[in-house]
């Protein structure tokens, strides 16, 4: 008796729903419409499929560059190497949001922690105030006191100067380990109700990283001996002068981190909007960044196609080192604007030469053999009991600093993940939302 009345009762709610429909299969009516736009700073790169791997004989490095077809969806590219300048407004945001949070917990009027939301419902973490422009310059004893411990400590202070401190400024951030939920062994039984593989709840599998967000200066220093890089090291990352430069410096954790701030920078804005997230900002493949870096020309060893690295007038077309010694020969000596050279078929600049770019994958010398033909990607984020071997990541297309041979979209290289090199920058990829951007025409 108790099933027929809730089968009636049922009934009678989807009787009361179903008016406008006429009781037929129409989904979710009043649905926001969404087109896609791209990205500010973003190219689109269009599906397709293409030949991974070496397109010349190339006999002591067959094994790593072994050719096969394989297939990518959609995406954008950032059509430059991250800047400095872009990467500086994630340092001072990561400067601004630590300011907050040091002024709102000592009371600084104006800066108070936001505790509720705009209905009066306590929030489970305060919010950071946004709306009160920070005075870096103040007088106010207050204000100062603070964020003292944001500034280098007087004895490390150089001729006085009240610097920020970069060891102090730490992005912290929280990411879900989609592959360790995916693990057959961690998978939800609903007939249990319990995790696999010893796991007590979802919030397992979200993950908390904290990483330094300012760049390695003395990259320029260290990664030669007897070379005089000192005045790169001094104004490089923060002079204007070098604001369309790559930024160089930076970690694989920390270009990976950036991502994610990118991420979470959009989204917020987005959310201010009452609109859907987006994909998120991240690396790319290794096969996404061949793929973009061949500009569509398949079987070309060079991000302009052909075989050369220069033109038929004899100009070199991408910054790396043109001849023994002689850094100078293709118009650059060290790092050049990010909009150097011509850009490919696609629109991105600098796929050859200038810094090498960090993608998302561990190197493997054969992953090319096992990885799957459908949007390749070999990546292992290796903790501290992981093999040695996952902490190589593939860096891709060759520096100022390196030899034409580098520069080809199908040479891989790597670097390990926790160095910052003066010759490696990143950019990012989103993925695109759909099959095509045709469908939205």
């Amino acid at each position: 008796m108790r099933k027929l009345i809730l089968s009636s009762l049922v009934g009678i709610v989807l009787a009361s729903c179903a008016g406008s429909d006429h009781g037929e299969l129409v989904g979710v009516q009043n649905r926001q419409t969404w087109y896609p736009s791209d990205p500010y700073g973003m190219v689109y790169i269009p599906m397709g499929s293409f030949n991974m791997g070496a397109n010349d004989q190339d006999v002591p490095y067959g094994l790593t560059n072994t050719s096969r077809t394989v297939s990518v969806a959609a995406f954008y590219m950032d059509q430059t190497e991250i800047t400095n300048n872009e990467y500086r407004q994630y340092v001072f945001w990561v400067r601004d949001s630590i300011a907050r949070l040091l002024l709102g917990d000592n009371g600084v009027e104006g800066y108070e922690l936001i505790e509720e939301d705009e209905y009066g419902n306590f929030l489970d973490e305060p919010r950071l105030n946004w709306e009160e422009p920070l005075r870096w310059d103040s007088d106010d004893e207050d204000f100062r006191y603070a964020l003292e411990e944001l500034y280098l400590p007087p004895e490390e202070q150089f001729y006085g100067r009240r610097h920020i401190d970069p060891r102090q400024l730490i992005y912290r951030y929280f990411y879900i380990n989609k592959r360790k939920a995916a693990e057959k062994k961690n998978r939800y039984d609903w007939r249990t109700g319990e995790y696999g593989g010893g796991i007590d709840s979802r919030a397992e599998f979200i993950e908390e990283k904290e990483l330094p967000v300012y760049p390695d200066t003395l990259a320029w220093i260290h990664d030669y001996s007897y070379s005089f890089n000192e005045p790169m090291h001094d104004k490089y990352f923060w002079h204007p002068a070098f604001d369309e430069y790559p930024v160089v410096g930076v970690t694989w954790h920390q270009a990976k981190a950036f991502a994610n701030w990118r991420s979470r920078y959009r989204d917020s804005y987005l959310e201010s909007e009452e609109t859907p997230y987006e994909q998120e900002f991240r690396l790319p493949t290794e096969a996404e960044w061949e793929y973009a870096a061949r500009g569509g020309l398949d079987n070309n060893m060079f991000p302009w196609g052909g075989p050369y690295i220069s033109n038929s007038r004899g100009c070199f077309l991408g910054n790396f080192k043109p001849r023994r010694g002689n850094y100078v020969g293709d118009g650059g000596f060290q790092t050049v604007k990010t909009t150097s050279y011509w850009p490919n078929q696609y629109g991105l600049y600098c796929m050859a030469g200038n810094v090498a770019e960090w993608t998302a994958n561990a190197y493997d010398p054969t992953a090319y053999e096992f990885s799957h033909d459908m949007n390749p990607d070999f990546q292992y984020d290796a903790a501290d009991s992981d093999p040695p071997v996952m902490k190589r990541k593939v860096i891709r297309g060759g520096s100022w600093k390196d030899i034409g041979y580098y520069l080809q979209v199908a040479t891989r290289d790597f670097e390990y993940q926790d160095t910052a090199k003066c010759y490696i920058g990143f950019r990012t990829v989103q993925s695109f939302m759909g099959r095509d951007l045709a469908d939205f025409q």
